[in-house]
């Protein structure tokens, strides 16, 4: 694991597949995502606070695998969406990706990852909630990537957890493996609309300035 410091409040934790983030406020700390099931005690290592809560941008394994084991130790409150509550807790299935044709060979290449634990939930959000870190976390709904997907807008820092909305592999892009492209596509097009200077993603480096102008050159390839 990677330990990158994007911002003195802020850093990236890069695993071998994806990415968690880290946001302190004083010594309480917020996990947004969790990397694959064997990346709890690695967490654990920059753990250097309380851990308050753990947000989940969506189901996938690369981003639940370590919520149980790291809520469990440490009494985090665990945060996602409605409609993706019932997937990390073990109780449907989620929704596979409809891939591109340009998405298939990368799938392919992939290693199986690890399952997920089942993991608690302890608050579902929806589209405009505020959650209490970085001056207030605002839930920005990005369905198409899985239906319950969301991103983190922080608007007095300027910051944006995008999830798996956006990839910055290379360049700033709608991210890949959706179950519907045209709702990612809108997704993309909202967070762009967002004043951000910062912006995190899932998989891909950090665009620690001019975030903005980034995703709105995104929006307009797509």
């Amino acid at each position: 694991m990677d330990v990158i410091e994007v911002l003195p409040t802020l850093r990236m934790l890069r695993f071998p597949v994806g990415a968690a983030y880290l946001w302190r406020d004083g010594d309480d700390l917020t996990l947004v995502d969790t990397g694959t099931a064997d990346c709890a005690a690695r967490i654990e290592e920059v753990l250097d606070g309380r851990l308050r809560r753990i947000v989940l941008t969506h189901w996938h394994e690369d981003h639940t695998g370590a919520a149980a084991e790291l809520a469990a130790r440490h009494g985090a409150e665990v945060v996602a969406h409605r409609l993706e509550a019932p997937v990390i807790r073990g109780e449907a299935v989620g929704a596979p990706p409809v891939l591109e044709a340009f998405e298939v060979p990368i799938r392919e290449s992939l290693p199986p990852l690890p399952p997920a634990p089942p993991c608690r939930v302890d608050r579902k959000v929806e589209d405009g909630d505020v959650l209490e870190f970085g001056g207030g976390a605002v839930v920005v709904a990005v369905p198409g990537h899985t239906d319950g997907s969301i991103a983190l807008h922080l608007p007095g820092p300027r910051v944006l957890f995008t999830g798996d909305a956006v990839a910055n592999v290379g360049r700033t892009m709608l991210g890949v493996f959706n179950t519907d492209r045209a709702r990612a596509v809108g997704s993309l097009r909202r967070l762009a609309g967002l004043e951000a200077e910062t912006a995190v993603f899932g998989h891909g480096d950090p665009v620690p300035h001019g975030a903005a102008a980034a995703l709105r050159a995104a929006a307009a390839a797509v």
